[in-house]
C-alpha cells in the first residue's frame, strides 16, 4: 500500500498542535513520513532512537559555545524534533505503535532537554565566566519539568470534572430525573487534546440520541463570559490547528535551544520566553478554577432536576 501526503495529514495530523509543529516542522516532517512509509522498513521506534542521538550531537555543538557551534546545534535540535515527529506520525499510519514507543519518545524527550540545557549553559558559562548561566540552566530543566508534569496533572483534573459530572447525569437520569445537561459535556472543548467523543460510538440508544438534542454545557462558559475576545481568537488558532496554549513546552525548548543560540541573544530569549511559559501557565490555572465553578453549578443544575429534590420540594 502506498500512502499519500494527504493520508499522512489525515490520519497522522494532530487536530491541534503547538503552532511551531504547525508551521516550522509539520510540513517537512510529513513530507519525510511519505518518504520513509512507502520505502523503508524503517521503525518508529528506531526513528526515536535518531531523534534522540541528533540532540545528543545538538548538546556537543551548544558544549563548544563559539557563534559556528551554536548555529550547528540550533540546527541540529530542530533536526531531531523533525525526526521526534515522525515516529509517532508513522506509528499511527502504520498502526505500529506500542507501549514501549510511546515511553522510549517521553523519556528521550526530558534526557534531551537535560543534556542539551546543561551543554549549552555549561558551554557559554565556561566561555564568559557568568554565574548566571548557571542558573539559566537549572531554570530550563525546572520548567521544563513543570510544564509536562502540570499538563499531565490538569488533564487528569478536567477528566475527573467530567466524570463527576457525566456520573452525576446518570444517577439523576436512572432515578428518572430529567436533567438539564446532555451526556457529550465538553465533547467539543478546543483547549483538550483528547476529548469524549461520542459521535463515533456506533451503539447509540434512543436515550443517548435524545441526548444530543440538547444544549451542550461546558466547563468553560464563565471564562467565555469574562473573556468573549477569546472565543474568535480560538475559533482561526482552531481553523489553523494551532491550541490556544501558545508558549508551552515545545515553544520553550524551541526559544532556549534555536532562537536564542541563532540570534546570539540567549539570556534575553531564555528569560523572555520562561516568563510567557509561566504566564500561560497561570491562565491554564486560572482557567482551571473557573472551570470548578461551573462544575458547581453544572451539579446544582442536576441535583435541582431529580426527582428526589422535586418530592421535598412538593412536600
Amino acid at each position: 500500500m502506498k500512502f499519500t501526503l494527504d493520508d499522512v495529514r489525515s490520519r497522522t495530523y494532530k487536530a491541534r498542535d503547538a503552532w511551531w509543529t504547525v508551521f516550522l516542522v509539520d510540513p517537512l516532517a510529513g513530507r519525510l513520513v511519505v518518504g520513509t512509509a512507502n520505502r523503508t522498513s524503517i521503525t518508529p521506534n528506531q526513528i526515536t532512537w535518531g531523534a534522540f542521538l541528533l540532540g545528543l550531537g545538538s548538546a556537543g555543538c551548544f558544549l563548544a559555545a563559539d557563534r559556528a557551534w551554536l548555529l550547528a546545534g540550533a540546527a541540529l535540535y530542530h533536526l531531531s524534533f523533525v525526526l521526534d515527529c515522525m515516529d509517532g506520525k508513522i506509528a499511527r499510519l502504520k498502526g505500529t505503535g506500542t507501549a514501549l514507543g510511546g515511553w522510549l519518545d517521553y523519556v528521550f524527550d526530558r534526557i534531551r532537554v537535560l543534556v542539551c540545557a546543561l551543554a549549552l549553559m555549561w558551554g557559554q558559562y565556561q566561555a564568559t565566566g557568568e554565574d548566571l548561566y548557571l542558573l539559566l540552566g537549572i531554570g530550563v530543566v525546572f520548567l521544563d519539568m513543570l510544564r509536562y508534569v502540570d499538563a499531565l496533572q490538569v488533564a487528569k483534573v478536567r477528566r475527573q470534572m467530567r466524570r463527576t459530572l457525566k456520573n452525576a447525569y446518570d444517577e439523576s437520569a436512572s432515578a428518572g430525573g430529567s436533567p438539564a445537561l446532555p451526556r457529550r459535556l465538553l465533547r467539543d472543548d478546543p483547549d483538550l487534546d483528547t476529548v469524549l467523543d461520542l459521535d463515533r460510538d456506533p451503539d447509540l440508544d434512543a436515550d443517548e440520541i435524545r441526548l444530543r438534542t440538547l444544549d451542550v454545557v461546558d466547563l468553560q462558559e464563565e471564562f467565555r463570559s469574562r473573556f468573549a475576545w477569546y472565543i474568535g481568537v480560538r475559533e482561526w488558532l482552531r481553523d489553523h490547528r494551532v491550541r490556544t496554549h501558545l508558549v508551552s513546552g515545545i515553544e520553550f525548548q524551541m526559544a532556549v535551544f534555536i532562537v536564542g543560540p541563532v540570534l546570539g541573544l540567549i539570556v534575553p530569549v531564555t528569560v523572555g520566553a520562561a516568563a510567557l511559559l509561566l504566564l500561560f501557565e497561570a491562565a491554564i490555572m486560572y482557567k482551571l478554577w473557573l472551570s470548578s465553578r461551573d462544575l458547581v453549578r453544572a451539579l446544582g443544575e442536576i441535583k435541582d432536576a431529580s426527582p428526589q429534590v422535586q418530592a421535598t420540594a412538593g412536600n
